[in-house]
């Protein structure tokens, strides 16, 4: 028996997406029409689930919630440029938004080549954003990244605006950390 993938889909978007505050319909659109499947084709059978997907050694597409509360958050407008960082999902559904998206998913994340960016989405966790992504942003750029010290974790924003970078703290999180991006850990008593 073949799987019925849209349908799988299409419950995604109605009771893991929805359901939590996701209003945008632009996003459950894009996220109806796009085949999340085909990042982890050898996990098809997981994509849909309320779980993190492995995609390769140490990264992740995160949670249907997550990453769909994430995007809202970002406020995408059609024609932007967006920089997804180990985010292949999350740069999809943009791109099905009609947005610009360059993607960065190489060995270094923190080796961003341009500049001036519009919106910069991380899928997995870091324990704090590297400078490298919010010195990427545009003036009113916004980056959108799951912050995790332990084992908890909050969906942060940060904006670039004249005088600086600010951030806000969204919501609760769940996200494994990306590799590279775990807690470092020293001496103590």
């Amino acid at each position: 028996m073949a799987a019925d993938f849209a349908a799988a889909r299409l419950n995604m978007v109605e009771s893991q997406v929805r359901t939590n505050d996701v209003t945008d319909v632009r996003i459950h659109d894009a996220m109806r029409a796009i085949p999340r499947e085909q990042f982890a084709p050898d996990k098809a059978f997981q994509a849909y689930t309320d779980a993190d997907l492995p995609y390769a050694p140490g990264r992740y597409l995160l949670r249907p919630r997550e990453v769909s509360k994430l995007l809202q958050a970002l406020k995408p407008k059609a024609g932007e440029r967006v920089l997804a960082i180990a985010a292949p999902y999350a740069g999809a559904v943009l791109e099905a938004m009609g947005l610009n998206v360059e993607h960065l998913d190489g060995a270094d994340l923190t080796a961003v080549a341009g500049a001036n960016y519009d919106i910069v989405v991380v899928e997995g966790a870091v324990t704090k954003a590297p400078e490298a992504w919010t010195q990427a942003l545009a003036l009113g750029g916004r980056l959108g990244v799951i912050e995790r010290e332990n084992v908890t974790a909050k969906a942060a924003l940060y904006v670039r605006a004249e005088d600086g970078v600010g951030r806000r703290t969204l919501f609760d999180a769940m996200a494994p950390f990306l590799e590279g991006f775990e807690p470092q850990h020293g001496f103590a008593f």
